[in-house]
């Protein structure tokens, strides 16, 4: 096998051993690609599906999102974590309703003018919501390409423009096996060419990955920021506060806000910033969701 073998035999292996997600049966919508899209950047997948589907059947257009306040979505969102993506999401289909007429756009460019949509999702939605042929690259992939392909066991940090074009060059021409080769490449990436411990033994591109015949070496070259620890972050306490106003059905107090952490000056940092970011709003003497 060699470096133009690798996009068939991962389309053949996905075939078989690809796992069934809701967002990759035939007739998911775009609303429910987009949504999807949404809820997994940094979320795993097992939180993600019963979250989805909830969404989905409460919102199951852009217009239903969009005639809800900003509130319901941020308190739907509950334990997906980086709830400012709920925001973002609920106005991305208020600019769907708008100016799409309740239709998620197709073409890149459309898509990443919506709030909250990055490169990677809008070609994800044009790809696997709507066949088109673009690469699609995301973090188990440019793995899966450094180890294959450049023989290094990590990619490094991301870089955009070189990222796209490694995998544009081993995308295929016909788009139904583009589509099929940009799912079955990241879902490689995430069940078995992991991070910590790839499973060689079971990969379909074992013979041609550059980095098994080079003897697997370690990887001793840059590496991306490592996210601090969640546990007595800022992050959490945020989350403690939202915890409280999802709750609430009444404004929540300063009383009931100092109880939930120990560090004031923390505290008030935490509800500071989340106001700042829409996530809250003061009424009525209190907080609550916007």
């Amino acid at each position: 096998m060699n470096t133009t073998d690798i996009p068939r035999a991962l389309i053949d292996w996905f075939a078989r051993e690809g796992r069934a997600l809701p967002w990759r049966e035939d007739d998911f919508p775009a609303w429910g690609t987009l949504v999807s899209e949404f809820m997994l950047q940094q979320t795993p997948v097992a939180r993600v599906i019963p979250r989805l589907a909830e969404w989905l059947e409460r919102w199951p257009t852009p217009a239903d999102l969009a005639a809800s306040p900003s509130g319901e979505a941020v308190r739907a969102w509950a334990n997906l974590g980086y709830p400012r993506r709920a925001l973002w999401l609920h106005r991305a289909a208020v600019q769907i309703t708008e100016q799409h007429d309740g239709i998620v756009p197709r073409d890149v460019p459309t898509l990443l003018a919506l709030t909250g949509v990055g490169d990677y999702t809008a070609r994800a939605v044009a790809v696997f919501a709507y066949g088109d042929r673009h690469p699609v690259i995301d973090t188990n992939g440019r793995r899966v390409i450094a180890r294959a392909i450049h023989a290094q066991a990590e990619p490094g940090p991301p870089r955009a423009a070189a990222d796209l074009a490694d995998m544009a060059a081993l995308l295929p021409e016909d788009r139904e096996a583009a589509r099929a080769f940009n799912v079955a490449i990241m879902e490689l990436g995430q069940v078995v060419c992991t991070a910590r411990s790839p499973r060689c033994d079971v990969c379909p591109i074992r013979d041609a990955c550059a980095w098994v015949q080079a003897g697997s070496p370690e990887y001793f070259g840059p590496t991306k920021a490592v996210q601090k620890t969640y546990a007595g972050s800022d992050r959490q306490v945020r989350g403690l506060i939202l915890r409280e106003l999802r709750a609430a059905h009444l404004p929540v107090t300063d009383a009931e806000i100092i109880g939930l952490w120990e560090d004031r000056v923390q505290l008030d940092r935490a509800l500071a910033g989340l106001l700042a970011d829409g996530l809250a709003m003061e009424s009525q003497g209190g907080y609550v969701l916007p």
